[in-house]
């Protein structure tokens, strides 16, 4: 499954305008870079995306954009069942919640959304009750190309 589009592009920049937070041109280009993005990306990716386009675009700005954008609740942190160590990767808040299939020999990421697992966090929710704003499931196992 490709990786989802959740957004339209320029839709982080509009939500930070209109949360009132100003948006510099390195911000803008990191914030382009995580929206277009057609995979997970994690930090280090996003700063040599971004050093292409403004070589003056440092680790510092990365981080403190990306800790933005999770405070803002725009952005969400995954760690992929640390396949590739601690890394830590970055998507763009999605609409539904959805699970990530991680292969534990190449380390390709899937994403996959289900009727059945919204059905359980709406049990979750009756049974337990607790009121759940997020939810994250993530899968280990080996992809149709680690299997052959």
């Amino acid at each position: 499954m490709p990786f989802p589009q959740t957004s339209q592009p320029g839709s982080l920049q509009s939500a930070l305008l209109a949360r009132g937070i100003r948006l510099t041109r390195q911000r803008r280009i990191i914030l382009e870079i995580i929206e277009t993005a057609k995979q997970h990306l994690d930090a280090a990716q996003i700063l040599r995306k971004a050093a292409k386009i403004d070589p003056a675009i440092n680790r510092v700005t990365v981080y403190r954009t990306l800790s933005l954008l999770k405070r803002q609740g725009l952005v969400d942190e995954l760690d992929l069942l640390h396949v590739k160590g601690d890394g830590h990767f970055y998507e763009r808040r999605p609409k539904r919640d959805h699970m990530h299939m991680t292969c534990l020999r190449c380390g390709s990421v899937q994403e996959f959304e289900s009727d059945l697992f919204d059905r359980v966090k709406g049990q979750v929710e009756r049974d337990c009750q607790f009121h759940i704003l997020i939810a994250r499931f993530e899968i280990g196992g080996y992809c149709v190309k680690c299997r052959k």
